[in-house]
């Protein structure tokens, strides 16, 4: 018994079935596929988002201003020479010694230009205790980094002979040097571990190495083909590092999951006597289907990120969106040919030990499922009152998030010497380490009302109490751009030196250089990005969440033909999502707990985060939904009652989805581990959306609901009978199918 023709219908039973008779034309195109996107990629080489692009606002006309000019800026950096026990001065010979020395030390390596002395630029601190000998490197800033070692040792050579002093270089190329040297492989271990990490779950899980491995090579030659596509697409959306970064975690994670879910239902219904074939075709009709109407919504999630007008966003959307566009053609045509080839082969390499745990495992959740499934079902009010109350008060923390780009101190701690230095310099020079830059574009940069408009602007940002100066000004005749340098009020402190970038936008310059016609005068600069960013992103906000929650929506009702199933599985997703915000908020700005996983309380949560992340768990939140709906829909086709439809679909999905939960986790804590605390940020967060919409959300929120509903899961007004029918056959079971018409349509629930 059911070994007999399935009839099937729908994109993905057709491409299962098509994949299961062609298996060698399946995979020998799938191969040819991977080489030929990786190679033309190669060939097309990769453009990558510029830094003019990278921001909205007055940043991003400043940026464009100074590439329009061809002015390259050089890598800025700094020495800092202090004393220690606050008994010597700039004045004081010991201390002019340790300047000229520096300055002698430095212009040696050759890899400097530009070195000015305190005492001509008027560096000194207040106090008289603290100087910056300041420079520029040789060449590209982009790479100065490389360049700065020999500078660095000079440096060193120089404190070594003066003890009483401290004597610490720091600038855009040091400090690129020593984040890269701390955390350049961070990255990498991270990126390389998720996969081992992933094949060590899925062999606990299936107890079979060969089983194990196929999720795994499907997931990486997805990734390999998605790297090559990035490079063709780059030259039309450029692209970055870190889209490569998310494009790997997000193709990992989908990638396993989608093969899983295939695996687990063709293992299911061979275990029930059927014949490899049908087994494959069922799993065709049913996973196969769940994986491609997941893989849309994650695809229209990421979509979402295309809205921000943020090229490094919309390089990690469009990134994400491909890697989950080919894990799904892979998982519904290559893996069906892939275990058709194999037939039982695909239960070689057999680990006894892990084989029999993942029995045992397998049966103790399914009974772990079954007592939590019978208790919720028997008072599903409770339990959906109790669930709710449990994420709305988890995600209560979330209602005061504090959102800004996180300063040095607060991304990497006391961890790195350099943050200390960062720290020394802004209290002597507050707003020196990160000034505002005012660049200033005119017909003619040396007209007379420009000049006296730039000596005002000067003068006032000091007086307004915006700055405490020095503000130099650099003087770019053949361009006719001028650019001024204003160490802000506040330094580091991000609100305080927003206040002095306000007053610089909104008084000084309307007063000065906004006086004279035809001059450009964006203020760029870290505190400045930041503002511009914030203020983009936030803008950006409402028509990304109405684009993802309406097309989700949308996709759920074509896809269960059911009303109640789309709102259903909108509310419980931003659920999901409100309840990560809250962990988030605790952990990371107040720091509820913050040490328990190796994070300190920075007080606030990094800008790009709340958005990036409700765009992913939005989107990969729903290959759980999806699958466990699908299957309880399934059930009530074939005759069950909703309430024994609703404990079979969960159950039976429960092995799968806590396989495919733990591996989710898994990858994204290991992003959780890193040393940078918005790293830390991201990985925490997902980890613990997943974990919360694995158990809470799947487990006892969507039995609860569902069972209170009962027949009115199925409801579908009939004035939307006409939306297109994107459901699917399932197949025969002992019990009788659902009635059918003589075309062999199924008649709705």
């Amino acid at each position: 018994m059911g070994n007999g023709d399935t009839r099937v219908r729908g994109i993905a039973a057709r491409a299962g079935g098509w994949s299961a008779r062609h298996r060698w034309a399946a995979v020998g195109i799938w191969v040819l596929f991977v080489v030929l996107a990786m190679g033309l990629g190669s060939a097309a080489g990769r453009v990558d988002v510029k830094d003019s692009d990278q921001m909205g606002g007055e940043t991003h006309t400043a940026a464009r201003i100074v590439e329009d000019a061809g002015i390259d800026e050089p890598a800025g950096e700094s020495v800092l020479i202090q004393t220690k026990d606050g008994k010597l001065t700039a004045t004081d010979a010991e201390f002019r010694a340790a300047v000229t020395a520096v300055v002698q030390a430095v212009e040696g390596t050759g890899e400097v230009t530009g070195v000015t002395s305190p005492y001509e630029a008027r560096t000194i601190s207040k106090d008289g205790r603290s100087a910056l000998v300041q420079f520029d490197m040789r060449g590209e800033a982009d790479t100065a980094g490389e360049r700065v070692e020999p500078v660095l040792k000079a440096v060193e050579g120089v404190q070594k002979d003066h003890e009483s002093l401290r004597i610490e270089e720091i600038g855009g190329a040091s400090m690129m040097k020593t984040f890269d040297d701390a955390f350049g492989d961070d990255f990498q271990k991270a990126e390389y571990s998720a996969v081992p990490v992933a094949l060590g779950i899925l062999l606990v899980a299936f107890g079979a190495l060969v089983a194990a491995l196929v999720p795994v090579a499907l997931a990486i030659t997805a990734i390999m083909a998605t790297m090559g596509l990035m490079g063709l697409v780059s030259h039309f959306q450029p692209m970055s590092d870190t889209a490569n970064s998310v494009m790997l975690l997000v193709g990992l994670a989908v990638g396993v999951d989608y093969c899983l879910f295939y695996l687990r239902r063709e293992r299911e219904e061979r275990a029930a006597g059927r014949d490899a074939q049908t087994a494959l075709r069922i799993a065709a009709a049913t996973s196969g289907r769940a994986i491609v109407v997941s893989g849309v919504t994650v695809c229209v999630a990421m979509a979402g990120m295309l809205f921000t007008g943020i090229a490094e966003f919309e390089a990690m959307g469009l990134a994400s969106l491909m890697v989950v566009a080919v894990a799904m053609v892979g998982s519904v045509t290559v893996l069906p040919a892939l275990l058709s080839l194999l037939g039982e082969r695909v239960e070689k390499g057999r680990v006894p030990f892990l084989r029999r745990r993942q029995r045992r495992g397998t049966a103790e959740g399914s009974r772990f499922w079954t007592a939590v499934l019978r208790r919720v079902l028997a008072k599903p009010v409770l339990s959906a009152a109790v669930a709710v109350g449990a994420l709305l008060a988890v995600a209560a923390p979330a209602v005061g998030m504090k959102t800004q780009n996180l300063t040095l101190d607060q991304e990497f701690g006391d961890s790195l010497p350099i943050v200390q230095t960062y720290n020394r310099v802004n209290e002597a020079f507050p707003g020196g380490s990160d000034p505002a830059e005012v660049v200033v574009k005119a017909d003619d940069i040396n007209a007379p009302e420009v000049r006296a408009a730039l000596a005002d602007f000067r003068e006032q940002a000091v007086g307004s109490g915006a700055s405490r100066g020095p503000v130099d000004i650099t003087m770019h005749d053949e361009q006719n751009v001028a650019l001024v340098h204003v160490p802000l009020v506040g330094g580091s402190d991000q609100d305080k030196a927003g206040e002095s970038l306000d007053k610089l936008r909104d008084e000084v310059r309307p007063a000065t250089l906004g006086k004279v016609d035809g001059v450009e005068a964006p203020i760029t600069g870290q505190v400045a990005g930041n503002k511009d960013f914030n203020d983009q992103l936030v803008g950006s906000v409402a028509p990304v969440f109405a684009f993802v929650v309406v097309f989700a929506f949308l996709l759920m009702l074509l896809s269960f033909r059911s009303l109640t199933v789309a709102i259903t599985s909108i509310v419980l997703n931003l659920l999901s999502v409100g309840a990560a915000y809250g962990i988030l908020v605790a952990v990371f700005q107040h720091g509820w707990g913050a040490s328990l996983v190796g994070a300190e309380g920075v007080g606030a949560i990094v800008t790009w985060l709340p958005l990036f992340l409700f765009v992913i768990l939005f989107g990969l939140s729903m290959d759980y939904h999806v699958f466990v709906v699908s299957r309880i829909r399934e059930a009530r086709l074939r005759g069950r009652t909703t309430r024994d439809a609703i404990q079979h679909g969960v159950v039976t999905t429960a092995g799968v989805v806590t396989s495919a939960a733990v591996i989710m986790v898994a990858v994204f804590a290991i992003f959780g581990t890193l040393s940078m605390q918005s790293m830390k940020q991201m990985g925490v967060g997902l980890a613990a959306a997943v974990l919360i919409d694995a158990t809470i959300i799947r487990g006892v929120l969507l039995p609860a609901v569902m069972a209170l509903l009962g027949e009115r899961n199925w409801y579908l007004p009939k004035w939307l009978h006409r939306l297109p029918d994107l459901t699917h056959d399932e197949a025969p079971e002992a019990v009788a199918p659902p009635a059918r018409d003589d075309e062999g349509e199924r008649v709705g629930v």
